[in-house]
């Protein structure tokens, strides 16, 4: 607990302060317009801290949920970094290659500052919009029906930021691929379920033209897995809780997230399964890949780690999972940690990328 009140209340607090220091210093104006500039920008940071419980998005009119949700929720990305920046030409004017004029009352650096912060969410942005068809393909000596096209995507974080226009491309980028199975490794919702069920997307799953199998992720739990499982049955999703299923003569395993304590073992779930047969488990986090290995498993969908969405959160990431993402081997078992195809919060991809898998598994 002590950990997180660092991360999400202490540290962005710091990084308010230090911001706003810097930001007063540098703009090239009188107090008056300085004071309204911070005003807006602490309205933002505000809008972040707000969406967490001080109001209720579900309360408020669409639009204007939509407005709070990102812009508070985008903010924390931008505030972090202004504070890499600004860091790193403070350390240029320690080192005297930044100018200290630079810095204070400065019309070439704050016209320097907000260039590179529009240029590089701009890219951002545009860079979340591109998904990358990551192809992927899986051999198997075990006996197959026959070829199988399976599409396999996590993290779609559909919500006040994801909405059915966004989602509706992904449908149509998924049934281009004519897939055979459709496999989503958690997090299919971001945290409210009021723009899902007033923007029918339920009706946009089942535009999807293959049968489609989802184990929850740690989102589900966050705003109510209850819920989540009565959407995931009107979306006509098999939704797999610590069970298996044969889809064209593959096993499917989706296990439980582990926010839930109590969830079974992956032995105790393959007990009556035949592992002679090709078995898939999914697996929303990816901690403790060794048992997947342990138990015969063929391949593990997992996601969750969003690669840290922005540089150089990833790194952080690297040093947190032993496969923060990509593909993965252990033994004869074969993984795939994705960055998935959509996203939390802000929708910027800075150093990492969205993207679904088109996997092709075949003798």
């Amino acid at each position: 607990m002590k950990i997180w009140f660092l991360l999400f209340l202490v540290l962005p607090l710091i990084g308010v302060a230090y911001t706003f220091w810097h930001t007063w210093q540098i703009l090239p104006c009188s107090a008056p317009w300085k004071i309204a500039v911070l005003a807006v920008m602490a309205l933002c940071i505000f809008c972040f801290f707000a969406n967490f419980g001080i109001w209720t998005l579900d309360k408020m009119p669409m639009p204007v949920a939509t407005v709070a949700y990102s812009v508070g929720n985008s903010s924390i990305f931008i505030l972090f970094y202004l504070v890499m920046l600004f860091l790193l030409l403070d350390l240029g004017r320690w080192v005297h290659m930044v100018p200290a004029d630079f810095l204070h009352h400065s019309i070439k650096g704050t016209l320097s500052v907000l260039l590179v912060m529009v240029g590089l969410f701009t890219y951002g942005y545009v860079h979340y919009r591109d998904k990358v068809r990551q192809p992927l393909t899986l051999t198997t000596s075990k006996k197959l029906e026959r070829p199988l096209k399976i599409v396999m995507l996590s993290d779609l974080h559909l919500g006040y930021h994801n909405q059915i226009g966004e989602f509706n491309r992904w449908v149509n980028l998924i049934n281009q691929e004519h897939p055979d199975l459709i496999l989503i490794g958690g997090d299919i919702i971001d945290g409210h379920m009021r723009p899902l069920i007033e923007q029918n997307m339920a009706r946009s799953f089942r535009n999807l033209k293959a049968p489609v199998v989802a184990c929850l992720g740690n989102h589900e739990y966050y705003m109510g897995e209850s819920a989540a499982i009565k959407f995931y049955e009107d979306a006509g999703i098999h939704l797999l809780i610590d069970s298996a299923t044969m889809l064209k003569g593959v096993n499917i395993i989706g296990r439980d997230d582990r926010t839930n304590p109590g969830r079974k073992s992956l032995k105790q779930i393959l007990d009556h399964v035949d592992t002679t047969r090709y078995t898939i488990l999914l697996d929303h986090q990816p901690y403790h890949l060794e048992q997947a290995e342990q138990n015969a498993i063929d391949f593990q969908l997992s996601g969750h780690t969003h690669y840290g969405q922005v540089w150089p959160i990833s790194w952080i990431e690297d040093a947190i999972y032993e496969d923060a993402y990509g593909p993965l081997q252990k033994g004869n078992t074969r993984y795939f940690v994705t960055s998935g195809i959509g996203i939390w919060g802000g929708k910027f991809r800075i150093g990492t990328r969205s993207e679904y898998l088109v996997a092709e598994l075949k003798n």
